[in-house]
């Protein structure tokens, strides 16, 4: 069982969190019905991840072996048969498409779109410089938008861009601690070849670019004149110092430490990170649901 759950990156299911976020920012988060539908999304797009990873993995089991890191997941290592997985990869597919019924046509999309684009990616534009952090980036960009469809609301455009370079900023810095990785193996530790087409450089700069626009969208999203009358207040804007925090503390442990390659493991395990996060939910609660 211990090897199942990591087969299916139970783990990694704290991404899906992002579909949470219209419900928040739409002042639903009290309203049971909308919790329950929001929850059906999220555990659609868990267990659709899940059979995602484990294509990935049947996929690059061959060179996983061959990762210093990836080489103890359960189809490389050994553990966990190649068939024995692809029938959990199908159960989970499964449960995902019968989750995503019952949530509606828009978000049954918006799970054939990131399945769509995870496919696509698995066996073609993983090998495509800068297509592949964009495939990375709509992932996350489908969790929100489903999440907004799942309950019935209209989400703004600046959190839409908001959550776009949040998440190339999470993909650019996971390829550029892959660079790291090579450089320390020697250069040749089983990671995707389309990282000889990256360079530190031009992930510095792709970094500095992703890092701004999300703190810049998210501080314009506070201030936007929707958002000022929606919540009744301008005093979201002070919360943007936790964005702030957040994405300094990221650059400094990608910088630091090279831990970019698993954002879920940072955000999990930093205890300043982890602090700051819950600073930000609990401060847009107060002003969102206080109005103050």
């Amino acid at each position: 069982m211990k090897h199942i759950l990591r087969l299916l990156r139970t783990k990694e299911w704290i991404k899906n969190l992002f579909v949470f976020v219209p419900l928040i920012f739409s002042r639903q988060l009290f309203a049971v019905e909308r919790i329950e539908d929001a929850a059906l999304a999220f555990f659609a797009f868990c267990f659709l991840s899940s059979s995602v990873y484990i294509l990935n993995d049947i996929r690059d089991c061959e060179s996983d072996k061959r990762h210093p890191k990836k080489k103890n997941r359960p189809i490389a290592s050994g553990a966990v048969s190649k068939t024995t997985a692809a029938v959990i990869g199908v159960i989970s597919l499964l449960l995902a498409a019968a989750l995503g019924a019952q949530c509606g046509g828009k978000v049954w999309l918006a799970l054939a779109a990131y399945a769509a684009i995870n496919v696509g990616y698995s066996f073609s534009w993983k090998h495509i410089v800068l297509v592949d952090v964009f495939c990375i980036a709509s992932g996350f960009m489908l969790r929100v938008m489903a999440g907004a469809w799942a309950i019935n609301v209209e989400i703004s455009q600046w959190l839409i861009l908001c959550t776009l370079f949040l998440s190339l900023l999470l993909a650019i810095t996971k390829r550029r601690s892959e660079l790291h990785l090579t450089t320390e193996s020697g250069g040749d530790a089983g990671t995707r070849s389309v990282l000889s087409k990256y360079s530190f450089s031009i992930t510095e700069q792709m970094t500095t670019i992703t890092a701004s626009g999300a703190v810049i969208s998210y501080a314009l999203y506070t201030v936007s004149d929707r958002t000022v009358k929606m919540f009744g207040t301008e005093n979201l804007v002070y919360t943007t110092i936790f964005v702030l925090y957040g994405v300094f503390r990221y650059l400094y442990l990608e910088h630091k430490e090279s831990v970019g390659e698993n954002p879920t493991d940072v955000v999990s395990s930093d205890v300043p990170l982890i602090i700051d996060l819950m600073l930000w939910v609990a401060s847009s609660a107060v002003i969102i649901y206080g109005r103050l």
